[in-house]
């Protein structure tokens, strides 16, 4: 309820298995989607014009220092970020990033969108299965992933599963949120020796 009112938003996308559950005012609009008639709408994209500096997104923080606070992201700040992902770590067609960070974090962005916009694969985990290292190495032996995030301290954990040995196709291990300590890194070359590439963004 808070972030509804705090946000001051005028429309709600769900889904109707979690409408019941939702404290929304009487005066919000509320659209789910897996109920609506698409079938007599039109195919393509409408006609709306967005600008660089339009809102694209927000995201609540933790609250961990009182109440959660929206932090709003412009399509300019996105699409700066997505480039200079791409311009420095290029992704092709022949990559597949692993999405599976909660979307309430802003790594779950890039992770969402880099692949879309270079036309490599996009494989998403299912929810809580970023924090069971055989599942990853499950979806990423699966899925042939090339490239996905780690905090360093869930790298560690990852890590000290004997499976991930199986994580041959890894290219890039990009690394942010807490200091990355040099035995981290110095476990994934002993045990990931096919990453030639490892990046850590703060």
């Amino acid at each position: 309820a808070y972030m509804i009112d705090d946000s001051g938003i005028d429309l709600l996308l769900t889904q109707q298995s979690l409408l019941s559950t939702l404290p929304s005012p009487a005066t919000l609009h509320t659209l789910c989607l897996d109920t609506l008639a698409l079938d007599a709408l039109p195919d393509t994209n409408p006609g709306i014009s967005v600008a660089a500096e339009n809102l694209a997104y927000v995201i609540y923080t933790s609250g961990s220092t009182g109440k959660p606070k929206g932090a709003g992201n412009r399509h300019s700040a996105l699409t700066n970020r997505l480039c200079w992902m791409q311009q420095a770590y290029g992704l092709s067609g022949g990559d597949t990033v692993l999405q599976k960070t909660p979307f309430s974090f802003d790594v779950s962005v890039w992770e969402f969108f880099w692949p879309l916009m270079t036309g490599a694969r996009l494989a998403v985990a299912g929810p809580g299965d970023h924090r069971d290292p055989q599942k990853l190495v499950q979806l990423i032996t699966e899925h042939q992933v090339t490239t996905l995030h780690f905090e360093p301290s869930m790298l560690q954990a990852f890590l000290q599963d004997d499976s991930s040995e199986r994580c041959t196709g890894l290219t890039r291990i990009i690394c942010s949120g807490e200091a990355l300590q040099v035995d981290t890194q110095q476990q994934v070359f002993a045990r990931l020796r096919g990453v030639p590439a490892y990046t850590t963004l703060y």
